[in-house]
């Protein structure tokens, strides 16, 4: 008989500290002003994201998507993360840098990134498989 799953277990969950640029866009304060007081700030970047692929400007959500993306995976890895593992979206420190993923593998497939767009895509599958959808 054989078995497909991993003996030693899945990696436990990695969960971010506080984003800085929360409580900023919480307030209702411009994301590009808190992207600039908290450069690290996933959720700034995720914002600036969003807005510009809602407003048909692909090329800039794409860039403020990969940038919000690597500052993520620099926080990831600080919190111990190995490339691999949950990252839930249930935690909301977590959320900034999965909206910036979702952005990511959106603007990219409009611009016909196909490997892009897959790997952003299997990435969300792999962090947390709620977000398959």
């Amino acid at each position: 008989m054989t078995h497909s799953h991993n003996l030693l277990g899945e990696p436990p969950a990695t969960l971010l500290p506080v984003d800085p640029g929360t409580a900023a866009l919480a307030s209702g304060t411009d994301p590009a002003e808190v992207a600039a007081a908290h450069p690290t700030s996933s959720a700034a970047w995720a914002a600036l994201a969003e807005g510009a692929l809602g407003g048909e400007r692909t090329i800039e959500a794409y860039a403020y998507a990969r940038t919000g993306y690597h500052r993520g995976l620099d926080a990831l890895r600080r919190n111990g993360w190995k490339g691999y593992g949950p990252v839930p979206w249930s935690h909301e420190p977590n959320r900034g840098f999965l909206r910036c993923v979702t952005v990511l593998a959106q603007a990219a497939e409009r611009i016909g990134e196909t490997d892009e767009h897959d790997r952003c895509t299997q990435l969300l599958r792999d962090c947390d498989p709620s977000l398959a959808a």
